[in-house]
């Protein structure tokens, strides 16, 4: 990494946030062990189960095989983007002495390889996302039977094992990326966003209207036509349903927080790229790549901290919470002795605080409107008592009303954002913007 001119602290540390992206992955392996030792319950619960896996296998194979030539295509397309957008002056100087034609090449076929790697981690986040989700179903029932405390347990990891592969293959990219092409990662970081982009919209869009088209057709041929219970297993529609709760809600979610994980490391190393061409100082590409690292840390460490109760007041959320604010106190503190001793100013920290203060938010916001100990639930449930019609009216009314208050917190949070550099040059205005978005998802591994 000679060509990075990097300080010795500074190679360091991009050694050890390349290390902990690959932690996160083995922390992902061992999760799934720990995940598939459990017991699958009695025959009963596992012949449901074995249908809903099988549907879900041939789910993912059919979208692997209508994925993987669009795949093809545009790695092709992103070959010979370099004829429409050249490689940049940072380019010429990563690769001297190379020929136009030649340098053509180099970032040609980089900008491919980047794509493929962001389409590959995010197909591998969503797939192998549902696949565990899959698993873990028929394991948190079988242990709900018996145990709280270990039926969250095993669901929590199952949903931390999607989480850290987010974290440890997004970490893993981006830092790979700009190890190889230094001061030209731009040239190629716009393949990998472009990568992990594609592959979320196919899987949360296509997923999301499998999941809907099953639902609906399995409420009117069971419900409707044949007088089947609901969630009935003898309607093979219903487990066409259930398979549609893992495709939308799992594999689509998987691949739409991977993309927007991954453009997030994206955006704030070409911003930092540009302010080291300002400042002449790596620290602005070091920095995110570091609260990344930290991310990944907190958030194993935050796993730990969930625990149910088996006495019957057991609250699964305000456990899992428990180790989300945690993981974030953890972070804040890192990230505070971070921008001290190596940033040398405190805005960076503010900016990457300001987004952790809005995923914390959002969290509440969330909660309010979906808990059935709160208002807006406990509104929509009365309005059942008069008819069909109210009942739609007040889930709309609700369902805007947090639509606008999450547009105001995320709102407000971009204006604090921009205040923290405000009266300085707009590229540090825009990667306090582009840290905001880091520090909202640093906490992935442990939120998903």
């Amino acid at each position: 990494m000679s060509h990075l001119h990097l300080l010795p602290f500074e190679s360091w540390s991009l050694w050890v946030v390349f290390a902990i992206s690959l932690l996160g992955l083995a922390y992902a392996m061992f999760l799934r062990g720990q995940v598939m030792a459990k017991d699958k319950g009695d025959s009963k619960m596992q012949e449901v189960w074995n249908a809903i896996r099988e549907g879900a296998d041939a789910y993912l194979g059919r979208q692997l095989k209508t994925i993987l030539p669009l795949i093809v295509v545009f790695a092709v397309v992103l070959f010979l983007s370099v004829y429409v957008a050249p490689p940049s002056a940072e380019a010429a100087e990563r690769f001297p002495g190379a020929t136009p034609d030649q340098l053509k090449l180099y970032i040609g076929l980089g900008r491919m390889v980047a794509f493929i790697m962001g389409a590959f981690f995010s197909l591998t986040v969503g797939q192998f996302g549902m696949r565990m989700a899959v698993q873990g179903n028929v394991r948190v029932s079988a242990a709900a039977r018996h145990s709280f405390s270990e039926a969250l347990k095993i669901a929590y990891r199952s949903g931390t094992i999607t989480g850290m592969l987010t974290d440890g293959l997004g970490l893993f990219g981006g830092t790979v990326i700009f190890m190889f092409f230094g001061m030209a990662a731009p040239d190629a970081l716009l393949g990998f966003g472009f990568g992990g982009t594609l592959l979320a919209l196919f899987m949360r869009v296509g997923g999301g209207i499998y999941t809907k088209a099953a639902d609906v057709g399995a409420d009117l041929v069971g419900k409707v036509e044949a007088g089947i219970p609901e969630d009935d297993p003898r309607n093979a529609a219903v487990i066409a349903d259930l398979v549609g709760d893992n495709v939308g809600d799992c594999a689509g979610m998987a691949a739409d927080i991977f993309e927007s994980y991954e453009v997030t490391i994206v955006s704030g190393l070409i911003l930092g790229v540009s302010l080291v061409a300002i400042t002449h100082d790596v620290k602005w590409i070091i920095f995110p790549l570091l609260v990344r690292g930290i991310g990944v840390l907190s958030s194993v460490i935050g796993t730990y901290l969930v625990r149910g109760k088996d006495d019957g007041t057991g609250d699964a959320m305000a456990s899992i919470n428990k180790g989300f604010y945690s993981s974030a106190v953890i972070s804040l503190i890192a990230f505070a002795f971070l921008a001290h001793f190596y940033m040398h100013e405190w805005r960076a920290f503010w900016s990457v605080g300001v987004g952790i203060a809005l995923a914390l938010v959002l969290d509440e916001l969330t909660k309010f409107f979906t808990d059935t100990h709160y208002s807006p639930v406990k509104e929509i449930a009365a309005a059942t008592k008069t008819g069909s019609a109210t009942l739609i009216l007040r889930g709309l009314v609700v369902g805007f009303e947090a639509g606008v208050w999450q547009t105001i917190v995320i709102a407000v949070t971009i204006l604090a954002s921009v205040l923290i550099y405000w009266g300085m040059d707009t590229i540090y205005v825009l990667y306090g913007v582009a840290m905001t978005g880091i520090g909202m998802l640093t906490l992935t591994g442990n939120n998903v």
